[in-house]
């Protein structure tokens, strides 16, 4: 285990799940569910310093990964401090998917999770204002989901030429 993954499982006892390393030696962290904002906190202050979240992204994995998951979340930290980055990443059950909201840690987390919730649909429990950014508010749907309908929409076009 990693030392910031040895740091996460000391200061919460089973909130890491597994570890990857990726191209550029990039860690990846995944976390329970449960724990996101609790070791985003942990993770923000001393020692690690990750003051910085730059990116929340997310996958749909229609299958799911076996465990009743389908929405892969990914939460990209930078330290200026030290220059580091890590990755940490959830998962959200098909269902009904919720996380809980990193923007009570993070700033930057309000119009990411947004994003993530227009396009995917996954809820964000705390989120002050969880509410459609990218796409008309009377939109139905989450565009980015496997299992949205392609093609078939009306274009509207105006008569000015």
């Amino acid at each position: 285990m990693s030392e910031f993954g040895k740091l996460i499982e000391a200061a919460w006892p089973g909130s890491v799940v597994a570890e990857f390393e990726g191209p550029g030696d990039e860690l990846t962290i995944e976390i329970a569910r449960e724990h996101i904002r609790s070791v985003g906190r942990f993770l923000k202050g001393e020692p690690c310093a990750f003051t910085l979240l730059s990116d929340v992204t997310c996958a749909d994995y229609l299958e799911g990964d076996g465990r009743g998951n389908r929405f892969r979340l990914a939460y990209h930290l930078f330290s200026p401090a030290t220059g580091e980055r890590v990755r940490l990443r959830v998962w959200a059950d098909a269902d009904a998917p919720e996380v809980d909201s990193v923007q009570p840690v993070w700033a930057t987390a309000d119009w990411h999770e947004r994003e993530v919730f227009d396009m995917f649909g996954v809820r964000f429990a705390g989120h002050p204002d969880l509410s459609r950014i990218l796409m008309p508010f009377d939109w139905e749907g989450h565009p980015l989901r496997r299992d949205y309908p392609i093609g078939g929409e009306d274009v509207k076009f105006s008569d000015a030429v």
